[in-house]
């Protein structure tokens, strides 16, 4: 059974920091891409960042400079550090795993960001 347990959001003032982590379990972690979503209230979901299995990383512009993606093959976790946080970067934040046609999600956690 695949699972994706995300933890770290909560209330954080602006210009704050906040490290989120995805824990996956029931498949081979490094193979696959992994992602980080959020969805503000009354939004569509959006795409934030992205690790490929080689390491490479990917940002949305809007969070370029501020966030950072990470992974840690030994744990089948990744991050995301962010930094210089504004209140339009209040969402629920989720986590997605890519691996050819299977994806898997995390049922995301709360980020609130309070001016």
């Amino acid at each position: 059974q695949v699972q994706l347990v995300e933890s770290g959001g909560g209330l954080v003032q602006a210009g704050g920091s906040l490290r989120l982590s995805c824990v996956a379990s029931g498949i081979r972690f490094s193979n696959y891409l992994m992602q980080w979503y959020r969805q503000a209230p009354g939004k569509q979901r959006e795409f934030v960042a992205v690790i490929a299995s080689d390491g490479s990383t990917n940002y949305a512009d809007s969070v370029k400079g501020r966030f950072t993606i990470s992974r840690d093959n030994a744990k089948n976790t990744v991050y995301l550090q962010m930094n210089s946080l504004k209140p339009e970067d209040t969402a629920v934040y989720s986590c997605k795993s890519t691996w050819y046609s299977l994806n898997y999600w995390g049922q995301g956690t709360q980020v609130t960001v309070s001016s």
